[in-house]
């Protein structure tokens, strides 16, 4: 019994020190606890809470109003979730309707003259000329004096010879620019009235650019006598550059139709 008496002796002591320690370090934070000095067990939170054990941030006031609850959350759509997931956009297609557009380099048209292709502002090479047997090319032609319309006709090696060693020969001083003879061709004289100078080519038939004589023009070397809009159809039809002054679209052309009769040939920019 004695030894009782001085175990319950020591819990008083014990905790009666602690109280007062607590109260003089911090009086109005921690209130003094009554404690039933009879118990022989106290709780182990308890004494984890007296003892200080728990960081500062861990204890908390039983008298103060509980912490805000937090916001809920907004409310989902979770069907259009689903769609969102399941069904990803779509592209609208195109109109499979729409016609494909054709250059006109590459639009197929009856060809105009035995030498020309059946594409625009395109001519047969010399072999094909040769194999098929045509040696001459025909041109229509009109007196500006006497207004009489006659067919002049070319030997196409003959005058293509005429045609490609000029070019030859003055390539390096053109520049890429037509010289004045090819810009003022001197025109024949007329085999009716006799006028010298006076003969020139009917270019076009109704204003119609797919009926230029583009091979005829070239071995009489007037194409100079050309308008610059024509040239430069014959230019956009072969993919050459069209721009510029006349005399350059103007040695584009000789150089192109050169090209194609001989492709072989030194003909060069």
């Amino acid at each position: 019994m004695g030894r009782d008496e001085s175990n319950e002796e020591k819990k008083r002591k014990y905790f009666a020190k602690e109280d007062d320690i607590a109260s003089t370090s911090n009086p109005t934070q921690r209130p003094r606890i009554t404690r039933n000095i009879n118990s022989s067990k106290q709780p182990t939170s308890s004494v984890v809470l007296r003892l200080g054990l728990l960081p500062s941030s861990s204890r908390f006031d039983l008298n103060s109003s509980p912490p805000p609850s937090p916001p809920s959350p907004l409310p989902l759509d979770v069907n259009r979730l689903s769609r969102v997931a399941v069904d990803p956009p779509t592209r609208v297609p195109r109109n499979q309707t729409q016609p494909t557009r054709i250059r006109h380099s590459d639009e197929i048209i009856p060809p105009p003259f035995p030498w020309a292709t059946n594409r625009h502002a395109m001519v047969h090479t010399l072999t094909y000329l040769v194999h098929n047997q045509i040696q001459t090319i025909a041109g229509d032609v009109q007196c500006k004096r006497c207004g009489r319309n006659f067919v002049i006709e070319f030997d196409v090696r003959q005058k293509f010879l005429e045609v490609s060693n000029f070019i030859v020969e003055k390539m390096d001083n053109m520049h890429d620019r037509a010289p004045d003879i090819w810009l003022n061709p001197t025109l024949p004289s007329c085999r009716y009235c006799g006028q010298e100078n006076c003969v020139k080519p009917l270019i076009t038939y109704k204003n119609n650019k797919g009926s230029i004589n583009w091979l005829f023009l070239l071995l009489g070397q007037w194409l100079g006598l050309c308008t610059i809009d024509q040239l430069k159809y014959f230019c956009k039809h072969t993919r050459n550059h069209r721009t510029g002054a006349k005399d350059r679209v103007l040695y584009a052309t000789y150089i192109e139709l050169c090209k194609q009769i001989y492709p072989q040939g030194p003909f060069s920019r």
